[in-house]
């Protein structure tokens, strides 16, 4: 597993107008190729009408998948471009979809990339790049005269708390990244005297934003 890697937020649509035709990017994070097929499948149903659905995914799990399609379009003018933007973004386990209603008005080679590159791009910025960080879920007890300097000291060093519990002692989950584990234990039976019960869970993802602020599993 992967220790760290930038992946979207969430789903996203964005829209571009090139010399009167109509470019429509759909995004979405997966976890699979059968996950992006899908949602290709679902969008060349949805817009059954377009003059094109041009696609690329970038799934890194066991194997690097990267596939794309210019449905129809001149060959490395569409799906290619499509493709170069997730991975100028460094994302990866994306999929992008850009549909195009043709305006009339030929692009030309050049124009065509330009085009589809912009709106894949415009596509990714619209549904937000974030880290994913493989962590140990720790599971913290400790007695409330401790719970000051815990925070701070967690907050400080870069770590992410969830679900304090008050209970006769202060519960609550620390995730601590895989290759911290031991400097945090140390770190934290420091500034405790040993006193802190520390149980540590399984190993998952976090959601990071750009600025390192967490935002959820």
């Amino acid at each position: 597993m992967q220790k760290v890697y930038k992946t979207l937020l969430k789903n996203a649509t964005a829209e571009i107008e090139e010399k009167k035709s109509r470019f429509i990017a759909n995004v979405k994070p997966v976890q699979s190729e059968e996950e992006a097929l899908e949602f290709i499948k679902d969008l060349k149903s949805k817009y059954w009408d377009a003059t094109h659905n041009v696609y690329a995914y970038y799934i890194v799990n066991d194997s690097v998948i990267q596939k794309f399609s210019d449905d129809g379009e001149p060959s490395g003018t569409a799906g290619l471009p499509v493709l170069e933007a997730i991975k100028k973004s460094g994302i990866q386990n994306v999929v992008v979809v850009v549909t195009r209603y043709f305006g009339g008005t030929l692009l030309g080679a050049a124009g065509l990339v330009r085009a589809y590159g912009k709106c894949a791009k415009a596509g990714i910025d619209e549904a937000s790049i974030v880290q994913k960080i493989l962590c140990f879920q720790v599971a913290v007890t400790a007695g409330y005269q401790l719970l000051g300097k815990l925070q701070s000291t967690m907050l400080s060093e870069g770590y992410y708390i969830e679900n304090v519990k008050y209970e006769k002692d202060v519960e609550f989950s620390v995730y601590v990244p895989v290759d911290r584990l031991e400097s945090f234990n140390y770190l934290i039976y420091d500034i405790t005297n040993a006193k802190a019960v520390l149980e540590t869970g399984p190993k998952m993802y976090i959601t990071v934003d750009e600025a390192g602020k967490y935002i959820g599993r």
